[in-house]
């Protein structure tokens, strides 16, 4: 999960909490430009034996937890970033000739500044793509910003009780993997997807005009996974078109990259996605 936002928004505090309120395993790498893949993945190191000889042995890096956040992700340059790619698609991690099994669940949560923002690195394509859903953190309304003070100013810190463990976790996942996705729902979550694709038959005209690269079938992947969870938080057993619907911008978002034609003219991916999700629930619906 990436969220990206100014300074000052709440976003590490957010995921720092989450990580307090489950009982898992977890890390935080605060990301700089002078960080090191060996600070992530960890690295070989020689130590002494009883018998006072040399022997070569793995010390695991703080990318070895059920929870790492990764925070402000963009500030390291990207041979570091790339650190991620191969522990946030295959969930191992290759040192030497050695692969190492994380444990699950695993799960990275990063932050990120725009990247207007002076001191930042783009993220890799092949990273970004591996992120299950960017969420846009933007400023609190002044009821909000209210709340905020208030507790700001009171004495004490709530406590914090752990909710969920890493058994009722696992267990609420393999719930989720039941729910059923109908035919349609699942050519709808399709059609989302190689809408976004430029030059293609089934692209949207303004993809075709305004994107470079659409999604790739990871959005498609993530499109009826997260869709899943969102059906069963809401009680249902089932996957709709609605579902895919609420999640598509946080899912796709991150997912399509713009040409110089889209920035020239103000557009976004969330401009885009809006047209694009609703052309494509239209054409669904004349299909039924």
């Amino acid at each position: 999960m990436l969220l990206e936002g100014v300074p000052g928004l709440g976003k590490t505090t957010l995921l720092r909490t989450l990580a307090r309120v489950l009982h898992l395993k977890y890390s935080r790498i605060q990301f700089t430009p002078d960080l090191m893949p060996a600070d992530i993945v960890g690295s070989v190191i020689m130590e002494t034996s009883d018998g006072g000889g040399k022997v070569l042995k793995f010390q695991p890096g703080p990318i070895f937890s059920n929870l790492v956040l990764a925070d402000e992700i963009n500030r390291a340059t990207p041979k570091t970033q790339s650190a991620l790619l191969e522990a946030m698609q295959e969930r191992t991690v290759t040192s030497g000739t050695t692969t190492h099994q994380l444990d699950s669940p695993f799960l990275v949560m990063a932050t990120q500044n725009p990247i207007e923002m002076e001191g930042t690195y783009p993220l890799p394509e092949a990273q970004l793509d591996r992120f299950l859903m960017k969420i846009l953190v933007e400023y609190p309304t002044r009821d909000d910003l209210n709340r905020i003070v208030e507790r700001t100013i009171q004495r004490e810190e709530p406590e914090l009780s752990q909710v969920l463990d890493r058994e009722t976790i696992l267990s609420i996942r393999s719930a989720c993997r039941e729910v059923l996705v109908a035919p349609h729902v699942l050519d709808f979550a399709v059609s989302l997807v190689m809408a976004t694709q430029p030059n293609t038959p089934t692209a949207h005209p303004l993809a075709s005009k305004y994107i470079r690269y659409g999604s790739s079938p990871r959005g498609a992947q993530s499109l009826v996974e997260c869709g899943r969870v969102y059906a069963l938080m809401n009680g249902r057993a089932h996957l709709s078109i609605d579902d895919i619907k609420t999640i598509a911008h946080a899912v796709l978002r991150h997912r399509i990259i713009l040409n110089f034609d889209a920035h020239a003219d103000d557009q976004t991916p969330e401009t885009l996605l809006k047209e694009i999700i609703a052309a494509t629930a239209k054409g669904a619906a004349a299909a039924r």
